[in-house]
């Protein structure tokens, strides 16, 4: 690790809580509907598309009537995404002239963009039209994480309400989201990404005459280069503001097009964390109690924080088995040093172990290097960071209602321990409170860990595994960890877009959005209902620096049990592999 690495990491840190404070109450203020400097702009486009849709905003509804709402929102925009790869032969705006999509890809993309995971098992610039990339894949970047945002607003007042029965109304919640919040930062992070050097055109690929002409895989000669073009910044910006992360290029994130200078790659990894961490200050702000938001992004922080510094810790150490080899791995003025496998060099080791940790951590899954070329250790930081629920600022809105079922899983059992009745915010948490944490905790690893196994005893799994032993484990691990946590980043080196790795895929990231927010739903319905219980003196104080560490403890508890098995296997048994 180098000084200059190690502030890159410090001052995004600092950037990244100095601006939680007035964007998040500013969505404080969108969600309670109060005046905005806003509202002049869209104020009468949020009216008009209540008048069209034919919504009451003042209407309110209990929890049942809002998850309707959401899947059947949801459900629409998956069968018309679908639909659009398979007729884009057909559709305009399709210049190279790319057919459709395969039916396996097609059902597989529909449900990752609607999700808000963004696996992407093709190229994109060889494989989806501008259309269909704008149309289908932009526009559930936003509606998708608008849909995380509106469950999580409908649980802070639960949280925020006694004695009530309803929730708000998730159209109000949805429109809000995308046109307050969304929509005016993606303009933004848009036209900065252009004046950066990302593409935003509709003109067909460009050709480049190769300096020093090659031969493809065929031995044919190959002597010009097709450059991909395309409508990007305007994906990249909401891909990264709502934890989408699907990339328009195949490289994703480590494209010059998607992501050309320095200030880019920070600007885009700000966006990745910048409203998941901002909710934590609107939580406190809705419920009347700001430190309460404080204390819940102190502990995704420290997490966070331990997470950066190990992924670049263990990728600047690189491999020592390069040591025999003569390979000179230290830092120096003209040696990057540590592992560079599968990075760019303009990035540098602490950029792509920075925004490693960031994507897994959020439920984004942009890269901007090879996860699949870290080191064992460096690639177990963002197995980990997924399979801790992605609570840690996790997706926009999914994250902080996934830290908030931890948050009642913590309460319960410090109320057990010292024999007291366990509350929240006011609110008596009972058996069926727990019953509902509890299936939202079990439902990722039941998920993720039943289908890495079904992969690897089945030919239709193992037949795509390209390394053998126990790297080959982890990819696979990787990819339903990814994908059962709505993540969408690969380990790469694993052939996923094969019918089997599609479907079961796509059941994985159906259960861990709706299986997840449905109950998340219900438990708000539960807690709206309870009378107010005042704080007494024996009341279990949540804003406190030994309940940040309580909770962290919890949420890492619970990670270890469930994972620690499946890591040996991969990731740990590959590193004493390395070092031995």
């Amino acid at each position: 690790m180098t000084t200059n690495g190690i502030f890159q990491l410090l001052f995004y840190l600092a950037a990244l809580i100095l601006l939680a404070k007035p964007l998040g109450a500013f969505m404080s203020r969108v969600y309670q509907r109060q005046k905005t400097f806003l509202d002049p702009v869209f104020g009468p486009v949020e009216r008009l598309i209540y008048r069209l849709s034919r919504i009451n905003p003042d209407e309110e509804m209990d929890w049942k009537e809002n998850a309707v709402a959401f899947l059947m929102f949801n459900f629409v925009g998956l069968i018309i995404v679908y639909g659009l790869q398979r007729l884009q032969q057909l559709l305009p705006l399709n210049p190279q002239g790319l057919g459709a999509v395969s039916p396996d890809s097609s059902f597989n993309t529909a449900i990752s963009f609607a999700t808000n995971t963004n696996w992407q098992g093709y190229g994109g610039e060889t494989t989806m039209s501008y259309l269909t990339q704008m149309l289908g894949l932009t526009v559930q970047n936003f509606v998708s994480a608008a849909s995380g945002m509106a469950v999580l607003v409908l649980f802070i007042r639960a949280l925020a309400r006694h004695s009530a029965t309803t929730l708000g109304n998730f159209w109000v919640d949805l429109t809000r989201s995308t046109l307050y919040i969304l929509m005016p930062l993606a303009v933004i992070v848009a036209l900065v990404l252009i004046s950066q050097g990302s593409v935003q055109n509709f003109s067909a690929y460009a050709s480049a005459s190769l300096l020093q002409p090659t031969t493809d895989t065929s031995g044919a000669k190959v002597t010009e280069q097709l450059i991909a073009m395309g409508p990007a910044a305007s994906q990249i910006a909401i891909k990264q503001l709502g934890t989408n992360g699907g990339g328009f290029f195949n490289v994703n994130s480590s494209h010059p097009y998607e992501n050309p200078t320095p200030f880019s790659n920070f600007l885009e990894m700000l966006s990745i964390l910048l409203i998941a961490g901002a909710l934590c200050y609107t939580l406190g702000a809705m419920v009347g109690d700001t430190r309460q938001g404080w204390a819940l992004l102190a502990a995704m922080t420290i997490i966070l924080v331990v997470g950066i510094f190990a992924a670049y810790h263990y990728e600047s150490a690189g491999n020592p088995k390069f040591d025999s080899l003569g390979v000179d791995q230290h830092t120096t003025a003209i040696n990057p040093g540590g592992n560079m496998e599968g990075k760019e060099v303009r990035l540098g080791i602490a950029n792509s172990a920075l925004w490693a940790t960031v994507t897994t951590a959020a439920s984004n899954g942009s890269v901007n290097a090879m996860h699949d070329s870290f080191t064992p250790m460096g690639g177990l930081v963002p197995l980990v960071m997924m399979q801790l629920g992605e609570v840690v600022f996790g997706g926009v809105g999914s994250g902080l209602y996934g830290m908030l079922v931890f948050v009642i899983v913590a309460v319960f059992v410090a109320g057990l321990l010292v024999g007291r009745t366990p509350e929240y915010l006011g609110h008596k948490i009972e058996a069926y409170e727990m019953k509902m944490a509890s299936l939202l905790i079990l439902i990722m690893p039941l998920t993720v860990l039943g289908l890495t196994a079904l992969a690897v005893i089945t030919s239709a799994g193992t037949s795509s595994i390209l390394n053998p032993s126990a790297h080959g484990f982890s990819e696979v691990l990787y990819t339903f960890t990814s994908q059962g946590n709505n993540n969408g980043s690969a380990f790469a080196g694993l052939n996923a877009n094969t019918p089997f790795y599609n479907i079961t895929g796509g059941l994985a990231m159906l259960i861990s959005r709706y299986w997840l927010a449905v109950p998340t739903l219900a438990l708000g319905g539960s807690l709206v209902r309870k009378k107010l219980i005042p704080a007494g003196e024996g009341t279990l104080p949540t804003h406190t620096p030994l309940f940040i560490f309580w909770l962290i403890a919890v949420v890492l508890i619970v990670g270890a049990l469930n994972f620690f098995p499946a890591l040996a296997l991969g990731p740990i048994v590959e590193h004493f592999m390395m070092i031995q």
